[in-house]
């Protein structure tokens, strides 16, 4: 790659990591709600993204939930510019490649690479576009910027911050060891030219007393002649959406569970291939519920719900779920009529009767059968489904909002329409235990959460609450990051890097 330098002079600085997971994307979203604060028009920006966790904006394009989360904590609607290319693995060599908010193909290793300078042209323009309309750019880079097998090739770590000639400050979790050693050895394996891009370091996720590591702040500064710019604490149950399925696999979800009182238990199956997991993010804030990670059959027990979530490769899952013999028990289950069994999105997908795969979207063009709890069957489309949605769930009569992101279009049989407007997007069984729907983020609507709760409530003896007990809101969450971020680290030093 050899990029020219940006039209736009748009001030701009950028977290790079020593590892993946170091906390790049909730550094950005603070420093973001820090600059909104301070009054400044800003928006946040990452060339690549590679997540199963998607969203779909207002127009129609597909990008990353973690610029989604930053672009909430500039509070503005997510813009697909933010993320001109998002990767989504549909395989251990391979993943679909989205630019600009739509797919272009699935594309293995050596192909992607082949295609990467028309793909960093898309993200210059991208970045050039939306520079233009802020005051300040704050950009996240991915994995780390010292992988040697990888560098040549880089669209997103320093070549993206030579084309915005934006300075780079380094994140290390001090929370997994080895933090330092890792800030040492990633300037000692970059370039000259990069090196040059390096403002500082920040070290994240500590615990404890900050005057531990002086010395090796002291120590880091003279080694490398870049400051260290802030310790920034480990905070815990912080309320913002995870960027990927990294913290959910890690059972990050498990550690939320009621401790007292009566409650209700979701199952939410943990397909291989998982993707728009957050869908189920709000459920963690509810006092009565314990949503329940189920890797097994041996795990899954007898809940009062069972959710299918979504997923990226809904053939290999569905495969999955029956060599592993979730799938008999979920049917066993369902068909007792004592639970709910929901599918959201590929979940709702495997809920009928057989899914089609006659363009090779996902496997080598087989049909296979699903769980037949629903007269549906599915057939995956070349064209991919992007569009959001406000509706009226019809059972309940509350309003509900989210997004369809699919390839698979469902025909329904004898069942029940899930929404008033949009009966194509759902269905349910006669006496409703049993229903799916397209719409991610269904849940995220309180009265309509707390509705469903309420019913699994009933159906297990206990008296429903009727009445919201826990508010899906971000706002609160950025706040609390933002004060923690100004506490720890020179605000005066990063307005001196960004020249404003």
């Amino acid at each position: 790659m050899n990029p020219q330098t940006s039209k736009i002079k748009t001030p701009s600085i950028m977290f790079q990591g020593t590892c993946s997971n170091a906390g790049k994307s909730v550094l950005t979203a603070a420093l973001c709600r820090i600059l909104l604060q301070d009054g400044l028009r800003v928006a946040p920006f990452k060339a690549q993204n590679m997540s199963l966790n998607s969203f779909v904006t207002r127009d129609g394009h597909e990008m990353g939930r973690a610029q989604v989360v930053q672009a909430q904590a500039c509070r503005l609607d997510p813009d697909v510019r933010m993320n001109p290319i998002l990767l989504k693995p549909c395989s251990d060599t391979g993943s679909q490649v989205i630019v600009n908010g739509k797919p272009v193909g699935n594309m293995k290793v050596k192909e992607y690479f082949d295609y990467k300078p028309i793909a960093f042209k898309a993200v210059c323009e991208a970045y050039d576009s939306l520079a233009a309309d802020y005051e300040v750019i704050v950009l996240e880079g991915a994995g780390s910027p010292a992988e040697v097998n990888l560098k040549e090739n880089d669209i997103v770590n320093m070549h993206m911050a030579r084309y915005a000639e934006s300075p780079v400050l380094l994140v290390g979790d001090i929370d997994r060891g080895g933090v330092f050693a890792a800030f040492v050895g990633t300037i000692e394996l970059l370039n000259k030219w990069e090196r040059e891009l390096i403002a500082g370091f920040v070290v994240n996720k500590f615990r404890g007393q900050i005057s531990v590591v002086d010395e090796a702040l002291t120590f880091i500064h003279k080694r490398t002649g870049h400051p260290v710019l802030g310790v920034i604490d480990y905070i815990q149950n912080l309320g913002l959406p995870e960027e990927d399925s990294v913290g959910f696999k890690q059972g990050l979800f498990e550690e939320h569970r009621p401790t007292a009182g009566d409650h209700v238990t979701i199952a939410l199956i943990d397909l291989p291939h998982i993707s728009n997991f957050t869908d189920f993010e709000p459920f963690l804030a509810e006092p009565d519920v314990h949503l329940k990670i189920v890797k097994s059959v041996r795990e899954l027990g007898r809940p009062d719900a069972i959710i299918l979530p979504g997923s990226k490769n809904v053939m290999a899952d569905m495969n999955w779920l029956a060599e592993s013999g979730l799938a008999k028990e979920i049917v066993k289950l369902a068909t007792e009529r004592k639970i709910e069994t929901i599918g959201i999105c590929g979940g709702f997908q495997m809920l009928g009767s057989k899914i089609e795969d006659p363009h090779q979207i996902e496997s080598d063009g087989r049909t296979i059968t699903g769980l037949g709890l629903l007269e549906i069957s599915t057939v995956l489309e070349k064209i991919k489904t992007l569009i959001r949605r406000e509706d009226t769930h019809l059972e309940s009569g509350l309003a509900v909002h989210g997004y369809e992101i699919h390839h698979g279009q469902t025909i329904a049989g004898k069942t029940n329409p899930v929404l008033k407007q949009h009966a194509e997007a759902g269905a349910a069984s006669a006496d409703r235990k049993i229903w799916g729907s397209y719409l991610h983020g269904i849940f995220d609507a309180d009265p309509f959460r707390r509705w469903f709760i309420d019913r699994l409530r009933t159906g297990k003896g206990l008296t429903p609450r009727n009445k919201i007990c826990a508010t899906y809101d971000l706002e609160p969450a950025f706040d609390r990051l933002a004060a923690a971020f100004r506490e720890r680290i020179d605000m005066d030093l990063i307005y001196q890097i960004l020249k404003i």
